[in-house]
């Protein structure tokens, strides 16, 4: 019982430490990724019952094995959860969000309710019964959720960058805006490394002035900075 337990414990530190760490971004993900992502994990499980089921590995085993994935899925997105949070705090006040029910409310809703999904199949709301799989896989879901809460499908205009999904880009590396159309906009910027990139959000026609004037702002604010960026790389 002890070794499990520090085993679980190390697994969840180290996915921990490579969620915070960002070792994956959305970023990084596209369709055939994703596939494959699914694919390999229903793949794995899968071979765990085969191998249950042939009795090639004992059913407790089979068990304690899935606990340590679903640990390293908790400590994963709860480091992930937490450099986010870090990310918020280092881009200073909010400036400008175009805010909804969509883009705000609702995200944060499922994001709740995956939470206290997860609070209950650890067995907290209800005190019982308590088993490694119902806690861990509670776990897992709880920072599945904790790290849906920090991450917001409309960019933040924050005083000291910008946060859009899960990426944090400082004002310096903010390069220029246009509008794609009247309420598209587009903002090149450089991201973390150093390739030249861009990003579109919506913005409402009676909000296209402050977010112009917000913009115009911070790209001369840091135009020497960025000059000087640019003549390094």
């Amino acid at each position: 019982m002890y070794l499990l337990i520090t085993v679980l414990g190390v697994g969840i530190i180290l996915s921990f430490v490579m969620g915070y760490k960002r070792i994956i971004l959305l970023s990084h993900l596209n369709k055939h990724r994703v596939v494959a992502g699914f694919v390999s994990a229903l793949a794995l499980f899968s071979l765990l019952s085969t191998a249950q089921w042939l009795q090639l590995i004992s059913k407790q085993l089979a068990i304690q094995t899935t606990m340590l994935l679903y640990c390293l899925i908790a400590g994963f997105f709860l480091g992930f959860a937490t450099k986010m949070l870090q990310l918020r705090k280092q881009a200073k006040n909010e400036e400008y969000i175009h805010r909804s029910f969509w883009t705000q409310t609702a995200p944060s809703l499922i994001a709740l309710a995956i939470i206290l999904f997860g609070l209950s199949r650890t067995g907290l709301l209800w005190l019982g019964p308590y088993t490694g799989i119902g806690i861990t896989s509670g776990l897992s879901l709880i920072g599945f959720g904790c790290w849906g809460f920090t991450i917001n499908v409309v960019p933040e205009f924050r005083r000291k960058g910008i946060l859009i999904l899960d990426q944090y880009v400082p004002w310096p590396k903010v390069v220029s805006h246009s509008w794609v159309s009247e309420q598209v906009l587009c903002i090149e910027y450089y991201n973390t490394a150093d390739e030249l990139t861009d990003f579109t959000t919506y913005i409402p026609v009676e909000d296209r002035y402050t977010i112009e004037q917000l913009l115009t702002k911070k790209l001369k604010e840091h135009q020497e900075e960025r000059k000087k960026m640019v003549t390094e790389n």
